[in-house]
């Protein structure tokens, strides 16, 4: 067996869990059960020779993720709906199988639709939250100081103040708080299995909450390094500013999965210094689950990869190579 290296997201009271061929979708359903949902999936970079390219390889794997993060969330919000669209959704399967037919194709075209642009709304948000708006801000230094690297390192302080401002704030609410609990359920159950213990729901609960490549510290960086991206970039024009900002974001992304990657590879004193930041940050968006939050997370687990094949490599050092 390959080594190979899982990872998920927190969704609503669930955890999607991605691994080599598939990803999975576990979540606690309102009368205690948990629902299961396994896709096959293989990840274009893995297709192709280009998930061997530096920063190509990180840019594909961002646009994946939100892809499948967003379709998972989505997904997992389906099982709480109103018990009034349940009737009414099991009313309309009782109808002749052609118009059943008809109105599943067009219900999974609306669906796509809806993905795309929920997706594109998001990125939208990110972007003018994280990225144009500190950059406007910061713009308005030059009218007190003509160094773009004061203002460039400012603009940069502001993006981390924001961030960290907003997932402080979110983070009070009931559901986030939830969700940031999945969110550390998550994590446990990859360390468990990465340090070769039994997959249990009281083993997980055993291990820290923390991971080298959580997507919080992949977001983390990325402010980071933009610090640095942009500092290169002078203009006098403010439109031609936000939109260096744009453009350069997929070049951001992909130096920063080259870290977080560089990072969950390693266990250096370099790796853990590049680490330290984004695992001080996960202190906020990861809180300790119960129980019942770990057995999900094992589940999630369990349907993308042999768990006791694993473990079992683990423990003898067996990997192929």
């Amino acid at each position: 067996m390959k080594r190979v290296s899982i990872g998920g997201q927190a969704v609503l009271e669930g955890i999607m869990m991605k691994g080599p061929e598939s990803y999975s979708l576990a979540v606690r359903k309102e009368d205690g059960e948990i629902a299961l949902e396994v896709h096959p999936y293989i990840s274009f970079g893995e297709r192709k020779k280009i998930n061997r390219i530096p920063i190509a390889r990180g840019i594909i794997n961002f646009i994946e993720s939100l892809y499948i993060g967003i379709k998972t969330l989505m997904a997992s919000s389906e099982y709480y709906m109103d018990e009034e669209e349940e009737e009414e959704n099991k009313g309309k399967e009782k109808k002749n199988k052609e118009k059943e037919n008809k109105e599943k194709d067009d219900k999974e075209g609306d669906s796509k639709s809806f993905l795309i642009v929920s997706l594109l709304v998001s990125l939208a948000f990110a972007v003018g939250v994280f990225i144009l708006l500190p950059s406007l801000l910061a713009n308005l230094l030059y009218k007190v100081t003509d160094s773009d690297i004061l203002v460039n390192t400012c603009e940069g302080l502001l993006r981390l103040a924001i961030f960290l401002g907003y997932v402080a704030i979110i983070s009070m609410m009931k559901d986030i708080r939830r969700t940031f609990m999945y969110h550390g359920a998550e994590h446990k159950a990859i360390n468990c299995l990465e340090a070769g213990d039994d997959l249990t729901p009281e083993n997980v609960l055993k291990h820290t909450r923390f991971h080298k490549r959580c997507g919080t510290s992949f977001v983390f960086i990325v402010m980071f390094i933009s610090i640095f991206v942009f500092m290169f970039i002078h203009t006098d024009t403010v439109w031609l500013r936000l939109l260096s900002r744009v453009l350069l974001i997929p070049v951001v992304a992909g130096l920063s999965y080259e870290v977080i990657r560089y990072a969950g590879q390693h266990n250096n004193r370099c790796s853990r210094i590049l680490s330290a930041p984004g695992i001080w940050v996960q202190r906020l968006t990861t809180k300790e689950p119960d129980l019942s939050m770990a057995e999900v997370a094992v589940k999630a687990v369990e349907q993308v990869i042999d768990v006791n094949e694993y473990l079992n490599c683990v423990r003898n050092q067996s990997f192929e190579t």
